[in-house]
């Protein structure tokens, strides 16, 4: 791939060249997100992710990638992205947010990343794992996808976006909508979006929460 077109396609080296974008502005990216939240042996060792990209971005990302022009994109068609995507989200942390007892959680090397393309769009697969794992019980868990600048806009993909793998007996899965309520990104106002000063911590404000509580 051109270098041009690597830089261009991938959404973390958009994240960040566009870092002194206007404040105040419409996301530029949609993600619908899907989470596991994966434990082993009571502890939580990571997250599953597979974020599916809007279809705009899709095309754009994925455009001369189908090689054999089969009209089709295998996975090791798509690999140099998925590579490239993962190292710059990493920079980004995953824009993934895991607190247990309101203390951040680190998170180590991404693994088993790949992508794939379904009904058009871009769907990005991979597993973050957690720096030290942790024992939830008695201690909450929240878990939020969002970017702060809202260049890129996270919603939680529709059914079950968040799911618990191997969790204890009795842990609990809570949702709580973002504090802009339901509303669709497009639905909003631009006067809405002006309203909003450089302190608003725009993504959060359209960030879902999840949390965890095991007995």
């Amino acid at each position: 791939m051109p270098p041009f077109r690597l830089l261009a396609a991938c959404l973390g080296v958009l994240v960040v060249l566009l870092g002194g974008r206007p404040a105040a502005a419409h996301p530029h990216v949609m993600v619908e997100t899907e989470t596991q939240v994966v434990f082993e042996n009571g502890r939580v060792t990571g997250l599953v992710h597979a974020w599916t990209f809007d279809e705009m971005y899709s095309t754009f990302a994925t455009q001369g990638l189908d090689k054999d022009r089969d009209g089709t994109f295998s996975r090791e068609e798509l690999a140099e992205l998925t590579q490239v995507n993962v190292e710059h989200l990493g920079q980004q942390k995953f824009f993934t947010v895991l607190r247990h007892e309101r203390r951040f959680v680190s998170f180590g090397p991404v693994r088993d990343a790949w992508s794939e393309v379904v009904g058009g769009k871009l769907r990005l697969h991979f597993t973050v794992p957690v720096a030290t794992p942790f024992a939830a019980e008695s201690k909450p868990v929240t878990l939020q996808v969002y970017d702060p600048d809202y260049f890129v806009a996270f919603s939680p993909a529709d059914g079950e976006p968040m799911r618990l793998v191997a969790a204890p007996q009795g842990c609990k899965l809570d949702f709580t909508p973002p504090k802009t309520g339901n509303a669709a990104v497009g639905s909003l106002s631009e006067s809405f979006f002006q309203a909003l000063n450089t302190n608003a911590n725009f993504g959060q404000q359209f960030a879902a929460t999840f949390t965890v509580t095991c007995p």
